[in-house]
């Protein structure tokens, strides 16, 4: 039964993380950093998210008002797009792309992708999917590996879009983009 279970957990999770900030933000981080460097962050941060989801994340969520949790994501996202638009200004400034150093990059996108996460659809699925199935290892599985492939698709597409669109206007985009983001979450807070 833990092999179905984590079966239908994986496309869940995939789908619902394929259009979802930390995709963006796995893309964006790998137009600057290493490409592995930032997926393996990124592929912790999940892994801790999960385990997360899957134990305390049940309670958590059910304890918790919703829009404490939406309020805190859109700051996350206001932050984020300041970053986005400081950095954009910053690469425009020295007409060279800086490389986060393999270690560096690594912990940038866990932290980034760690703090992204909390009260993410995908932490929410995974608890709804471990208190549905009362089985943690396999949701935690599926979830798991469905993160990682999104999250290597992201790195991925990161590199191949810097072949095609400078870093300057990606950041400019992601700015726009987070900013939005952030005035949704924000809406969905006080609404």
């Amino acid at each position: 039964m833990g092999a179905q279970i984590a079966f239908i957990c994986f496309p869940m999770i995939f789908l619902a993380e394929l259009p979802d900030k930390t995709m963006f933000a796995n893309l964006v981080m790998a137009t600057k950093g290493r490409p592995v460097q930032v997926w393996l962050g990124a592929a912790g941060a999940f892994v801790v998210h999960v385990a997360i989801a899957v134990t305390v994340g049940v309670a958590l969520f059910a304890v918790l008002p919703h829009r404490a949790i939406e309020a805190v994501v859109a700051a996350m996202f206001l932050f984020g797009a300041l970053y986005a638009w400081r950095e954009r200004a910053r690469t425009e400034d020295e007409k060279a792309v800086r490389h986060t150093s393999g270690h560096g990059a690594a912990l940038t996108a866990f932290v980034v992708i760690f703090l992204a996460e909390w009260g993410d659809l995908t932490q929410i699925l995974t608890a709804n999917l471990a208190a549905k199935y009362h089985d943690l290892l396999a949701v935690g599985l599926g979830s798991v590996l469905a993160l990682w492939a999104v999250a290597g698709v992201a790195v991925v597409g990161g590199q191949t879009l810097l072949r095609f669109v400078n870093v300057s206007t990606v950041r400019k985009v992601t700015s726009v983009v987070l900013l939005g983001l952030a005035a949704y979450t924000l809406s969905l807070a006080v609404g």
